[in-house]
């Protein structure tokens, strides 16, 4: 990596806020989609590619809200036209959130690969933001529309190992306040593990619900030389999570359920020439770190992974003795 896109405060309203069977914030499928995306049109100008990608949150709104003031959420959906017949239209419930994220993109060239018809390396790397920024506005980011769009800009990496240590920092202190989603899909086999132990039937989604539950429970409150029965009081209390820090659930991509068929073997598919296979979404544990505990740079990128019919979103970012230091 000799370089990084920074989008900065990307605003944007309406993005889907439901992934699979979580919901708050968008997977991060998505955000490597629109990577993907601004990688093809940067290919097809200068013959570069983007790497991956790094996403950090400033603010988000989910458009939602609780009847009554309590209890369960529910999804503030649109009014739809009535039919001809005049009766309500049938639609698939959607989830939509406004955000302010942070996008960082792992460059593998410098502003030297870059021809912008100037003799100028300053001018380059100004006409290459621009072309970014207008492409970004025209495009779309989990669904939602782009409103505003605060800095891009195309920052060279030191070579040496201490400046680029220093100038990484610089970048993650420029980026709060907000947090940072990193995999930690670590904890989940550790739990899981332990859990097998305890419990040898134990499946692997009872792990993943022990992290994306809010579970109570139970201790009972018998009365000095009393036995412990079904009308005992008992003292309810909240089951922390396997693991400390702002851990949430999340969608990492897909597994799949049928073989892999060949390119315009599967009727009606988005691409006849592309071999096609039915998945369906996989999850993991992900975890909100504030972007200044982050050690190195190459711990924040979320890439594309596929091996065994898995095809998975991953980084590699390996935590500290305490996230609290």
């Amino acid at each position: 990596m000799k370089s990084v896109l920074l989008l900065k405060h990307l605003r944007i309203q309406n993005a889907n806020a439901i992934s699979g069977l979580t919901w708050g914030f968008p997977a991060i499928t998505n955000f490597l989609g629109f990577t993907h995306a601004l990688s093809r049109f940067v290919q097809g100008k200068h013959e570069v590619s983007l790497g991956g990608c790094a996403v950090v949150c400033h603010q988000h709104q989910v458009q939602a809200h609780q009847p009554g003031g309590y209890g369960e959420y529910i999804f503030a959906l649109t009014r739809n036209p009535l039919t001809k017949e005049g009766k309500t239209a049938s639609f698939n419930e959607e989830g939509r959130m406004h955000m302010d994220v942070s996008l960082l993109i792992e460059c593998d060239f410098t502003i030297n690969d870059i021809d912008c018809d100037t003799d100028d390396d300053v001018q380059d790397r100004q006409l290459f933001e621009q072309q970014l920024t207008e492409k970004i506005y025209s495009m779309r980011l989990a669904g939602g529309n782009f409103l505003n769009i605060g800095k891009v800009e195309f920052i060279a990496l030191p070579d040496m190992p201490e400046e680029r240590d220093g100038r990484f920092r610089c970048l993650m202190f420029g980026l709060l306040p907000g947090f940072l989603l990193v995999d930690r899909s670590d904890l989940l086999e550790q739990h899981y593990t332990q859990l097998k132990e305890e419990q040898p039937d134990a499946q692997l989604l009872d792990a993943w619900l022990d992290f994306s539950a809010l579970k109570y429970q139970a201790h009972a409150q018998p009365a000095a030389g009393e036995e412990i029965t079904e009308n005992t009081p008992a003292e309810w209390s909240y089951v922390s999570k396997p693991g400390q820090g702002w851990l949430v659930p999340i969608m990492s991509g897909y597994q799949a359920i049928s073989p892999l068929y060949e390119a315009g073997e599967i009727a009606h598919t988005r691409d006849s020439e592309t071999p096609f296979r039915f998945v369906e979404s996989a999850y993991s544990i992900g975890q909100w770190l504030s972007p200044h505990r982050i050690k190195k740079i190459d711990q924040i990128f979320w890439h594309y992974h596929s091996e065994a019919g898995c095809y998975l979103c991953r980084n590699s970012y390996q935590p500290q003795i305490s996230i609290f230091e």
